[in-house]
């Protein structure tokens, strides 16, 4: 963790780096986290120069990039809406493991509000599409949790919280009134 001289760096995870501006919705939490004392660490902050590199290099590098970023992180808030599916996008499900197992603070957001279970039940109902190992005779996993129980108890037992929020459709990815509500109680934490 930060020593009390320097503010506290909190790697921000989530979908946005797939938005068609990534940079914009990565200044936009920095500056919510800069208003809240802290420095904001969005993974397109690494300028990286890739561009000589063939695919599977490109890949290495942002992810030694990225782990790189969350090792200099004293906390993690993960956009946990779902994304490409009833979960989370699974890159940012992986940072949040990654800081847990760093024993980092981590907190989470998701404007989705309903449950995993309810997700999923919903999803089989429009059909299971082809290649998705999902059949009607498997277990869905129901906690009364946000998402997988793997990821909510990374969150909780980290000491953070995961922020349910209700947006207009079409704004799931975009929507940062969750993430503020997580940098506030991250603040709060602190402030202990």
């Amino acid at each position: 963790m930060s020593n009390s001289a320097q503010p506290f760096r909190i790697y921000l995870a989530g979908p946005e780096v797939f938005l068609p501006d990534p940079i914009a919705a990565g200044r936009i939490k920095c500056a919510i986290a800069a208003r809240y004392g802290f420095i904001g660490l969005y993974p397109l902050d690494q300028a990286l120069d890739i561009s000589e590199l063939q695919k599977p290099q490109q890949a290495r590098r942002i992810s030694e990039a990225n782990e790189g970023l969350m090792r200099q992180a004293d906390a993690l808030i993960a956009n946990l809406t779902p994304f490409r599916g009833v979960s989370t996008d699974s890159g940012t499900a992986f940072e949040v493991g990654f800081m847990r197992a760093l024993g980092r603070p981590v907190f989470g957001y998701t404007n989705v509000v309903d449950d995993y279970a309810v997700r999923t039940a919903a999803y089989r109902t429009r059909g299971i599409p082809d290649g998705d190992g999902d059949r009607p005779d498997i277990q869905i996993e129901d906690f009364d949790a946000s998402e997988n129980l793997m990821i909510s108890c990374a969150v909780e037992q980290s000491g953070g919280y995961i922020v349910r929020t209700a947006v207009r459709p079409g704004f799931e990815i975009e929507d940062i009134s969750g993430f503020e509500t997580c940098v506030k109680q991250f603040r709060d934490l602190l402030n202990k």
